[in-house]
């Protein structure tokens, strides 16, 4: 099992690069990096579109036409639009999501930035997330990129991955740490 997990990110890897190769070459660097947004915003949004890209029994060329139809309905690049037919003809559509995750992840790192995932219990505005991402970098003292999500199970606050370091300052954390203070101090007592 953890070998199929390797292999599978291996691949993403593999093919995020080429992709990226590619359109550095081209110059479409800033092209690929709006397609792979509204792809993964799609992928987001439409359970249908999971299903059909996850579903070994789906043909491949059904895969291919309706890649193609939503291509050219979200006006995508001719290089990604390509580049979703070769992951149909390879059978890598279920694997989809962690090629355009590292896909983002490569043109970041190409750019210095670090990549930061946030979590809050609410959806951050764009003024909010401009501002954390400008805390961000200031304390790092690098460009800091943002995948930001929504988990109510936070109640309040933000909880924040930044490489190996992770800050914490949700309402969850604190409460729970509250409870195991007072659970210790019952036990001392």
């Amino acid at each position: 099992m953890a070998s199929n997990k390797r292999s599978s990110g291996t691949a993403a890897f593999r093919y995020a690069s080429a992709l990226v190769e590619l359109a550095n070459e081209g110059g479409a660097i800033p092209q690929i990096e709006k397609d792979v947004a509204a792809l993964s915003s799609m992928m987001e949004t439409s359970a249908g579109l999971r299903a059909m890209l996850a579903s070994p029994l789906t043909p491949m060329r059904t895969q291919q036409e309706a890649l193609m139809a939503i291509a050219q309905k979200a006006g995508l690049s001719p290089l990604v639009s390509n580049f979703l037919m070769v992951l149909a003809h390879n059978r890598r559509l279920p694997e989809l999501a962690p090629i355009l995750k590292a896909v983002e992840d490569n043109i970041s790192s190409r750019r210095g930035e670090v990549r930061a995932t946030v979590q809050s219990a609410t959806a951050l505005s764009a003024a909010q997330t401009r501002n954390l991402q400008d805390a961000l970098s200031k304390t790092i003292g690098k460009p800091v990129a943002m995948d930001a999500s929504v988990n109510p199970a936070l109640i309040g606050g933000v909880s924040i991955t930044l490489g190996s370091l992770l800050i914490d300052d949700s309402i969850k954390t604190k409460l729970d740490r509250m409870a195991r203070a007072m659970k210790s101090d019952v036990k001392a007592a």
